[in-house]
């Protein structure tokens, strides 16, 4: 299969970055070492291509309606230059992928933008092209004409704003606006995966190697690097994000995933009874964290136990930088779904000592 390849791919092949397949695009998953580009993320800057993701427009006056009914937050109600956390759901309530929503332009020029993870890009858009209305509503997918690039870290609004018209500092989390960067258009919001503050900054796919470079001028004497897949990984981990394919899939609902913040049950969505249903009965399992007491990292699918009984299993595991020890996530029987509570987890047919833990596993230092 031929991998596609982002705008910045030349220059992560000239910097030597190891490319992987992801989602079907060639990615870096490091430059230098993964700890390295997570610590410069958690004190610093990190700046990751995440142009793979898809974005997509929908413009006329049916357009926040039409959204209303493909996912599980109110499109319509979103204030104009606001991000919400949301979820496309099929009829059986599960997940078929987590998404932002965006209203961005203003007065006869008002458009919503979603953000689409990789791997789903081709599912979503048929999904969307099922249930389009034939009139009222124009759909467009943009990734393939522009650059998505994360610029994340307690320096990272530091690193930008120099370049940037948009008063960065004073756009409040998930929320973003219309300007230029390096004076090139651009859309600026202020969300991440890394659970630190930043932007990321959506550009014309032609002007993206040079926006990088420029940004990259400015992070590097900060501490900033250059950071692959490998450390935005482990820092959202760290922070607890669920990934699409691993803690959310279309097999778990929203509900059981606890992610019921993002779902508003005021508005008819494809879905919304199996979820109703959800929200009204017992969890069938509970999204945890786990803190592990062996050097050993536990992977997907590693099974979790007390005693003789599987009580749970891994969705997610790495060695957490930040920590300095093994960390995952996963489900677990509500009745072990308690922090501290000590369990078992299988790492390749030895069992290492381990204990339910609250999440997140880190909470970046408010000022």
């Amino acid at each position: 299969m031929t991998l596609a390849k982002t705008p910045l791919y030349d220059w992560h092949h000239a910097a030597g970055g190891r490319l992987v397949d992801f989602g079907g695009w060639s990615m870096p998953v490091q430059y230098t070492s993964i700890i390295d580009e997570h610590n410069a993320t958690r004190t610093a800057v990190g700046m990751f291509d995440v142009s793979h993701m898809a974005r997509f427009r929908f413009d006329g006056a049916g357009a926040g309606d039409f959204l209303d009914k493909l996912l599980t937050r109110k499109a319509s109600v979103v204030p104009m230059g606001k991000i919400r956390y949301s979820l496309v759901c099929n009829d059986e309530g599960g997940i078929l992928d987590d998404v932002l929503i965006y209203n961005l332009g203003e007065g006869d020029n008002q458009y919503f933008w979603l953000v689409v993870n990789a791997g789903n890009r081709q599912k979503i858009a048929a999904w969307i092209e099922q249930h389009l209305p034939s009139e009222g509503v124009v759909f467009t997918d943009h990734t393939l004409e522009t650059a998505m690039i994360a610029v994340q870290g307690p320096k990272a609004i530091a690193a930008v704003q120099p370049l940037c018209d948009v008063p960065i500092s004073d756009l409040k989390y998930y929320s973003g606006a219309l300007g230029t960067l390096c004076g090139e258009p651009a859309l600026i919001s202020r969300t991440g995966y890394t659970g630190e503050d930043g932007v990321e900054v959506t550009v014309p796919a032609a002007a993206a190697i040079a926006i990088w470079d420029q940004i990259l001028n400015a992070a590097q004497p900060l501490g900033g690097l250059p950071c692959g897949l490998g450390a935005r990984d482990t820092l959202r981990l760290e922070a607890a994000m669920p990934l699409y394919g691993h803690e959310l899939s279309e097999s778990i609902d929203p509900i059981t995933a606890g992610l019921t913040f993002g779902v508003s049950f005021d508005h008819d969505f494809i879905g919304k009874d199996r979820l109703e249903a959800a929200r009204d009965a017992a969890p069938p399992m509970v999204r945890v964290g786990f803190r592990c007491a062996d050097r050993r990292v536990p992977r997907e699918h590693c099974t979790v136990h007390i005693g003789d009984q599987q009580v749970g299993e891994v969705t997610s595991g790495t060695f957490s930088p930040t920590l300095n020890q093994p960390i995952a996530m996963g489900y677990v029987d509500p009745a072990i779904a308690v922090s501290g509570t000590a369990v078992e987890i299988d790492i390749r047919g030895k069992r290492v000592a381990a204990e339910v833990a609250p999440l997140p596993f880190y909470s970046r230092p408010r000022t």
